[in-house]
């Protein structure tokens, strides 16, 4: 029956024009729902490790992290300066690196010399807070020895030496 009825031509004639509303619907509130399901939230605090040893050299640090979360991170801002007593040293400038890695080795820094880390993860969503701080020590420069100040004799020795370093050097090792 239905093949019969589907054969038939129809003729179908409104009586009345449909009157529609131009209608604008606002979606805008539907729009930012479905965005938050899809966005990523900003990371957490990496959390900076302690230094390690043998982490330092005279002039180079490496700095290492960690991110105890499971957090899609993007890259990593790395910020560091010199420690100083003094207030308002121009020594004091901020140094920002973006690193991939959760570690970095920063380069020509100063012998003996303390600085302060801190560390952020980004992503699309925006920026972590900061890591806490922690204070790094390069290695003291090698001291140079004054070769016209040795002495020697049969049972003995003088070796006299000067420390280039500004801040003091806790020991020395002295190998014969």
């Amino acid at each position: 029956r239905l093949e019969e009825f589907l054969k038939q031509e129809v003729d179908l004639e409104l009586s009345t024009l449909p009157d529609f509303e131009e209608r604008v619907i606002d979606f805008s509130e539907v729009e930012q729902l479905m965005n938050s399901i899809n966005t990523i939230p900003a990371p957490c605090a990496p959390v900076i490790n302690p230094q390690a040893p043998n982490a330092a050299t005279g002039t180079s640090l490496r700095v290492c992290w960690s991110l105890f979360s499971d957090d899609t991170v993007e890259c990593y801002q790395l910020c560091y300066k010199p420690v100083s007593n003094e207030r308002h040293s121009d020594d004091q400038a901020e140094h920002t690196l973006k690193v991939k890695e959760t570690y970095c080795t920063i380069t020509n820094l100063l012998p003996n010399t303390q600085y302060e880390f801190w560390v952020s993860a980004l992503n699309a969503s925006g920026i972590s807070p900061p890591s806490e701080r922690a204070v790094y020590v390069t290695a003291p420069s090698p001291p140079t020895i004054k070769t016209k100040k040795m002495r020697s004799c049969e049972n003995a020795a003088l070796v006299c030496w000067e420390s280039g370093d500004v801040n003091p050097v806790d020991s020395y090792t002295v190998e014969l």
